[in-house]
Order: structure tokens, then sequence, then C-alpha cells
């Protein structure tokens, strides 16, 4: 006979799939359901975690008081699954949200749960693809009763049961910190992709970024993991001539920028993060285009064009 599952995850991708196989090579059963069931049968050959084939399959696995772990898209996948989930759930399970949302929707949501006497977690989850080996950074938002019931799945999660997880506050807490976080590490990596352009536009010293990188990993006041992951890649390439320029945004860091609008913060370094990633995604350049007409207006300036003669 399995042994009872403690935990449904919902949505197994990087990080979904990794967290179950954190909790099951913890000891605890997990039962995992993704939208596409290959996905879901490889991982619990795999794993040994047990395979659902639909968010209701899932639910009737569980012994109340259930946990159920959303890592889905944040938006419309997100809200699907927990409008299904009021008409699955009973009073006393718990849902929680891992994702990337805005607090403002997991308030939202908790309310919605609350009116069927179902919890409500919001969790920030950091780690990344890293989260596996070295154990995930989780940001809780909640009620007391509801996080304590999480709390052994926290502990398996983290690094260590002592550090890595807290409860940071009600719901919301969780996902406003972090939203902060998320907003913070813009503005650090822009700060350093800045400084190591600099670094490399300096040609008659022929300076060598990995070697710089590696230095300022020991003892330097710029350390960072950012910097540890950043030192790995150029030793094994420094020219990146293969990448395009092109930065993704997920949406945490605008949300940190409407978050410092709405409270009348100045936060120039977090918003200016934020512009830098659109101005690399932005293929049409029609702003620049304007800039170089207004000059050549004004002052005669020549305008080059896409040939660039």
């Amino acid at each position: 006979m399995s042994k009872q599952a403690t935990i449904a995850i919902i949505g197994l991708g990087r990080m979904g799939a990794n967290m179950a196989r954190r909790l099951q090579r913890g000891g605890m059963q997990v039962v995992g359901f993704n939208r596409s069931d290959a996905v879901t049968q490889t991982l619990a050959k795999e794993t040994g975690l047990t395979a659902a084939s639909s968010l209701q399959d899932a639910v009737l696995q569980l012994s109340p008081k259930r946990l159920v772990w959303l890592m889905l898209p944040s938006g419309e996948p997100t809200e699907n699954a927990l409008q299904e989930l009021t008409t699955r759930l009973a009073p006393g399970d718990v849902v929680i949200d891992g994702g990337n949302a805005n607090y403002l929707d997991s308030q939202r949501r908790a309310q919605l749960l609350a009116q069927h006497q179902i919890g409500f977690i919001d969790a920030g989850t950091s780690g990344g693809v890293w989260g596996l080996e070295n154990g995930y950074c989780l940001m809780v938002g909640g009620e007391q009763r509801d996080v304590a019931q999480l709390e052994p799945v926290l502990k398996l999660l983290a690094p260590a049961p002592d550090r890595g997880w807290a409860h940071v506050g009600p719901v919301g807490a969780g996902h406003f910190t972090k939203m902060i976080h998320n907003g913070i590490e813009y503005g650090m990596m822009q700060a350093y992709a800045e400084g190591f352009a600099l670094l490399k536009g300096k040609t008659e010293f022929n300076l060598d970024l990995a070697q710089i990188s590696e230095l300022w990993r020991h003892s330097s006041v710029v350390r960072s993991w950012l910097l540890d992951l950043t030192a790995g890649f150029l030793k094994q390439d420094q020219k990146l001539e293969a990448i395009a320029p092109f930065v993704a945004d997920s949406g945490e860091g605008r949300w940190t920028v409407d978050e410092s609008i709405r409270q009348g913060t100045s936060t120039p370094v977090l918003a200016l993060a934020l512009y830098m990633r659109f101005a690399s995604q932005d293929k049409e350049g029609y702003g620049n285009r304007l800039l170089a007409m207004m000059r050549n207006a004004f002052g005669g300036h020549l305008v080059k064009d896409k040939t660039g003669d």
C-alpha cells in the first residue's frame, strides 16, 4: 500500500517539478498534476510521486486537511485553478500559491477562498533551478493556523528547517516581499551588467573579465550569489556573441515600480533597471528613430539609414 500523500503540487514546470523532487527526497509523499500528462508520468517514474490525471483527481488523493500548492503562471492559469478548487476543496483545506503573483491579487483570492472556509497562503518562492539542491527561500503570508499546517513542507523545501523560510505577515505579505526582492534583483543585475560592460569597453587594458569576477567573489563588498553565477558563465565565454541582447521581465519588476508610485517612494534604480529591460525588448526602436530625426531637423546632423550609411 502506497504512503498517504501530504501535499499536491499543481504545475510541474522547472520549479514545480524540482520542488516535488525535493519533497520526495525528504520523505514526503507528493501528488503531482501537470497539464501535460506525459510530464506528470515521467516525473512519477523518476521520483515515486503519485500522478494525478486532473485537478479533481489530485484533490481526491489527499486526506483532509488538504494542502494544494499551485506553481502555475500568474494570471488566468492560477485564477482558473483557484476557481475550480473552491468547488473541490472543503473547509479547513489550504491552498498555497507559490508562483509569481501580484500581492493585490493574492489578497483578493484569499477573500474568495475564505467564503468557502478554505485557507490561502501566498508563498514568495526564490531559488530558481538551483532550489532542488540548495533549497528555496520562502516568504510566506497567511493566517498562523494555515502556516502551521504547512510548516513541515516549508522545512523540507528550505535550505534547512530553521532558516531560509519565514512567516512574514498576513495574506499578501509573502508575494509583496517577493515582489520587492525581485525589484532589488533587477537593480543588482543592472549594476553588474553596466560595470562589466565598462570593463570590457576599456580595450587597451585587455581585462580578463573571468579573472575579475572570480577576484570579486572573495572578500569584496560586491560579492553575491549573482556574482558567483556570473563568474561561472564568464569562465566559459566572455564575449557572449551568440547571446541576443534581449532581457525578459516576468512582471515582478513592473509591480514593484507600480508600488513605488502608489506609495510615493522614490526608487530610481529599480525603475531604471526595469526600463532598461524594456529597451532591450524594443525591436522597433521607433523612439530612437524619432530622436535621430529631431536632431537632424534642428541641427542638420546626419541620419543613418538601415544599411548603416
